[in-house]
């Protein structure tokens, strides 16, 4: 009995000094950093410094390939897959003479296959490397092509990176002028992979106007400005709905959230999508809605993103 009260003892002995080093830490540190790091940056040598930039991975390029476009948002379900698969066919449209790829960055819930009417299983060329599907004129790959539709991935950080690095290093694009990347939610393990893996020419953030999604967006373009990578623009999706009946515009996501937010962090708004039906219909079908209704107003929308991207791109090039 005895050595279970001097155990029981211990355990709270060791927790009360735990959360003191966390106070003690915080202390000093403040309410912005809790935990100390940048308190321990002044300590760094300058021989651990130059340690330490030399352990940065180099960014590699795609071989043939000559711009990246990432699309991404900080928050699921604003319509970023559809809005990637859609900017791909509108460049394809507007400036795609050297080809036009789409890669689903998305391993635990790729959309691509679907959205783009693909269920093929990628072959091999002589080097090993995937060659990739096609439809609509479009190149892709995805994670999708390689498991069944209806299977759950569950797979640990690991072998995410290892599959991330296979999709973007591994796959036989041939001549692109543009590769757009469907990523993933969030800010997270995918995301730095590859902007430390491959030179992203510039990303482009998709949210609706609602002010939830709108802090999971900033979030994104933060993420973007640290990693070095040029926001080229904002995509307000789902931004109104038009009553096909008797022509009421209702703003369900709220209005202008996203010009606001462009205007306070410094970027342009490459255009509006509204809360469309024949949108909806055309993903859930692998008909996107340039394919299926070229002449809409819809498609039109995308096609002025898809202008506005290339714009804004060779701004870019200039600049560096």
């Amino acid at each position: 009995m005895a050595a279970i009260v001097k155990d029981i003892f211990k355990l709270r002995m060791n927790s009360i000094r735990t959360i003191q080093n966390f106070l003690y830490m915080r202390h000093f540190s403040g309410h912005k950093d809790p935990f100390g790091i940048q308190s321990q940056k002044g300590k760094l040598t300058d021989h651990q410094k130059e340690l330490m930039k030399r352990g940065l991975p180099k960014r590699l390029d795609i071989p043939n390939v000559e711009n990246i476009i990432v699309v991404a948002s900080g928050k699921g379900g604003v319509g970023k897959s559809t809005t990637a698969v859609n900017l791909a066919l509108a460049l394809l449209e507007v400036d795609g003479k050297g080809g036009v790829g789409l890669l689903d960055m998305d391993v635990f819930g790729p959309s691509i296959p679907r959205m783009m009417n693909l269920s093929a299983s990628p072959e091999l060329d002589k080097n090993d490397n995937m060659i990739p599907l096609s439809n609509y004129g479009i190149k892709c790959m995805s994670i999708g092509f390689l498991v069944e539709e209806k299977a759950a991935i569950v797979w640990r950080g690991p072998m995410v990176m290892s599959a991330i690095q296979r999709l973007l290093l591994r796959t036989a694009w041939g001549n692109l002028k543009y590769l757009v990347l469907d990523l993933p939610p969030g800010t997270g393990d995918t995301q730095l992979s590859i902007s430390q893996l491959v030179t992203v020419t510039g990303a482009v953030i998709v949210s609706t106007p609602q002010d939830i999604a709108l802090l999971d967006a900033r979030r994104g373009a933060e993420m973007f400005h640290k990693v070095h990578t040029p926001v080229l623009g904002l995509v307000q999706n789902m931004s109104a709905f038009h009553c096909p009946a008797c022509g009421h515009q209702e703003h369900i996501f709220g209005k202008d959230g996203v010009q606001e937010m462009a205007q306070e962090i410094g970027v342009d708004v490459l255009g509006d999508v509204p809360l469309n039906t024949q949108i909806r219909r055309g993903a859930d079908t692998g008909q996107p809605i340039i394919i299926s209704h070229p002449d809409s107003p819809q498609a039109t929308s995308y096609r002025t993103i898809a202008a506005r991207v290339v714009q804004n791109i060779a701004v870019v090039k200039k600049q560096t």
